[in-house]
């Protein structure tokens, strides 16, 4: 335990501790919080600010509105339903087409439109929410990824998850589907989480279920080597997230799709420390090293150029 210890202080490993107290609580303002708890906020802040989100179809907040779920759905063939405040990934419903009176979910499943009615009651209900508080459901674009992850990648869309620290860019991995987690890009579902490289955009290690691999399991193909097209627009993107909520710590989630390019999917005031897993590297020397430097970064330019000059 000790050697693990000591090991964890030499690559200046960010315990869950000291990220709530000299992160969180120190660079975040919990009366910002909503703007980032809330998908429908986030998306409307994004979208003023000229950043590319997922379409907006609409949304749901009373029971009664399901009675015009037909209607609402009449354009959409493809979707995705979700609720507004949840956390995790949880309550992630993907359509993927239609088959007659029924709609065909990612991982094969059919949903009768009673069931669909169902789904939106409970996410009323809060049941994926955030402290279990009632919700609203959105509908939105349902992204079709790029095939750049074609061969590491299982049903779902992959996501890249940047850490941003003072509006620069610090840490990344990109999360992929596997078979285990249903085609969720969720790392506790099951999914994979590989560290990128933030000069390069290059997939470095992965981790899968706490132990480090080279192959998706599913696909047999190498995680790491991948080059991230448009690496420079992705940091640029999350970058942005520091002017668009105030919130000085943040997760950005990027996707990338193939027809629309990098799309802010969602951004997370209290982002999880397996990034430093996926990237066998410790946060804290990247945030130190920021912290001493942010008074020098003037523009969004500089501060992505720092990132990319200064964290490997």
């Amino acid at each position: 335990m000790f050697k693990l210890s000591r090991r964890f202080a030499q690559i200046g490993l960010l315990g869950l501790n000291k990220r709530n107290i000299d992160f969180i609580a120190a660079y975040n303002s919990r009366s910002l919080y909503p703007l980032v708890d809330d998908k429908v906020l986030t998306k409307e802040l994004a979208r003023k600010a000229g950043l590319t989100v997922p379409e907006l179809f609409f949304t749901i907040e009373i029971q009664h509105q399901t009675r015009n779920l037909m209607a609402l759905l009449r354009d959409h063939n493809d979707f995705v339903l979700k609720p507004s405040r949840g956390s995790g990934g949880e309550g992630v419903l993907v359509i993927s087409g239609r088959m007659k009176d029924n709609f065909r979910a990612s991982n094969g499943d059919l949903y009768s439109l009673d069931e669909l009615s169902y789904y939106i009651s409970r996410v009323l209900s809060g049941v994926f929410s955030l402290g279990g508080h009632p919700d609203k459901a959105i509908c939105e674009y349902r992204v079709k990824y790029s095939s750049v992850f074609e061969k590491i990648t299982y049903l779902g869309v992959p996501d890249v998850r940047i850490i941003v620290f003072q509006g620069v860019p610090v840490m990344s991995m990109v999360r992929l589907p596997t078979r285990g987690s249903q085609g969720k890009a969720n790392l506790h579902q099951g999914a994979i989480g590989a560290g990128i490289s933030i000069a390069t955009g290059t997939t470095l290690s992965a981790v899968w279920r706490n132990e480090i691999i080279e192959e998706h399991p599913d696909t047999g193909s190498p995680v790491s080597g991948l080059k991230i097209p448009g690496w420079t627009d992705l940091l640029t993107l999350a970058a942005k997230s520091y002017e668009l909520t105030g919130l000085g710590y943040i997760g950005a989630d990027i996707v990338l799709d193939r027809d629309k390019g990098p799309m802010l999917l969602e951004l997370n005031a209290r982002p999880g420390l397996n990034i430093q897993l996926a990237n066998q590297a410790g946060l804290l020397p990247r945030l130190k090293k920021t912290e001493q430097a942010i008074g020098k970064l003037k523009t969004l330019k500089d501060r992505v150029a720092f990132a990319r000059e200064n964290f490997l």
